[in-house]
């Protein structure tokens, strides 16, 4: 049978309606199919690839660590140079309240830690989340979602969980005594890129202190430097407590990590013992390529310092009678149409071009862009065009 068939009959899918493209290859902001076509890749595996596909560090990392050694035992029992590397160069760039590192295997992982650590941290059970955030998709992290669109079939899930809407200054009196801990997208992605403001953000820092609560905050898409910063809570004068990391930070690998204070982090080593625990979270592999991709970013300052530029050049370009608003927060946009029939049909016309588009869960009328942060202008230039032909 054909590669296409295995892949429907026995690889479990997550839609009717998968993109299909069968993928032979894949370099900077390109990936190649096996009938020859070259597609310009505007949303990076959803900003995991970071630095593009295939690039030639995080390729070189991850081929040199394989062939030293892979898994070796369950995490935490042996000092693999990887992950110690890793966990030190990110503590090297964040505040000090930050210099712990959990390693695991994706944003839903880390989001499941965090929300351990925080019930063991303050000794509370209920969380506050935001109406249209996304966290994971497991039973843990899917109860912090609202609306229940993808959550109802499988209730009943974590109780204790209540939601307050992004940028209310009224709902902070929801954040109380019996608040763990309240857990935010820096920047919302799925409801279609919405930025917090930034009085709004340091409010609710100064809620949770008043109350005991921890602040979360989840950069799994609006880390490594896809806002502007390494880290989009560097622009809004706001540290939390822990902080959730994965997609970008591999790579193209999977890895995730929730960091903390080292104190904090040290309640999951005992009563119990093992309070958390992964077999393959903090892969050696994985972490080389994390470590690459950090050590790239922090090299080559000018791949997060054309962020801005190349945000306005998007701006400039994406002019169309079809396009109510550009959203965005850095190279991470929302090109808002009508709905979602029209989104569909932009997203099939750009297919058929040679352009990979997606659109969001909450937010059915918005375009998804997040390209790797290595596009170039000329890049920039062709996809924008693409886009305007697709809508003509």
């Amino acid at each position: 049978m054909s590669n296409r068939a295995n892949f429907l009959r026995h690889v479990a899918q997550t839609s009717p309606a998968p993109m299909g493209l069968e993928i032979a290859g894949g370099k900077g902001v390109y990936l190649h199919t096996t009938d020859g076509k070259k597609y310009l890749d505007l949303i990076a595996g959803i900003g995991v690839s970071a630095l593009g596909h295939n690039h030639p560090a995080i390729v070189k990392a991850v081929q040199e660590q394989a062939g030293k050694y892979m898994h070796t035992l369950v995490y935490g029992e042996f000092i693999l140079a990887p992950q110690a590397r890793l966990a030190a160069l990110l503590a090297e760039q964040l505040p000090a309240g930050l210099d712990n590192v959990y390693f695991v295997n994706s944003g839903a992982e880390a989001t499941e830690g965090a929300m351990k650590l925080a019930k063991r941290a303050t000794g509370r059970g209920e969380f506050i989340s935001a109406r249209r955030s996304y966290h994971g998709s497991t039973q843990g992290a899917a109860s912090l979602q609202w609306p229940h669109d993808f959550t109802e079939a499988f209730a009943p899930l974590l109780p204790g969980v209540s939601h307050l809407d992004f940028n209310c200054d009224f709902c902070l009196n929801q954040i109380t005594e019996t608040t763990a801990a309240v857990i935010l997208e820096t920047v919302q992605a799925e409801w279609g890129i919405r930025k917090p403001r930034p009085e709004w953000l340091q409010a609710v820092r100064k809620r949770c202190d008043e109350v005991g609560a921890l602040l979360i905050l989840d950069e799994i898409q609006a880390g490594m430097g896809r806002t502007g910063t390494l880290f989009a809570f560097e622009q809004y004068g706001v540290v939390p407590d822990i902080l959730l990391l994965a997609k970008g930070f591999g790579g193209g690998m999977p890895l995730g990590a929730f960091v903390a204070r080292r104190e904090v982090m040290e309640l999951l080593t005992k009563d119990p013992v093992l309070g958390h625990i992964t077999t393959f979270g903090g892969h050696p592999v994985s972490c080389a390529a994390g470590l690459a991709t950090l050590e790239t970013l922090l090299a080559q300052p000018e791949l997060i310092g054309s962020v801005k530029r190349k945000e306005a050049l998007f701006h400039e370009l994406l002019v169309h009678p079809k396009i109510r608003q550009v959203r965005s927060a850095g190279l991470w946009m929302a090109v808002e149409l009508t709905d979602f029939d029209e989104i569909l049909a932009t997203i099939a016309a750009c297919l058929e071009r040679e352009l990979i588009t997606d659109w969001f869960l909450w937010n059915e009328r918005s375009l998804r862009i997040a390209p790797p942060l290595t596009i170039s202008e000329a890049e920039i230039r062709k996809a924008c065009g693409i886009i305007l032909e697709a809508l003509g």
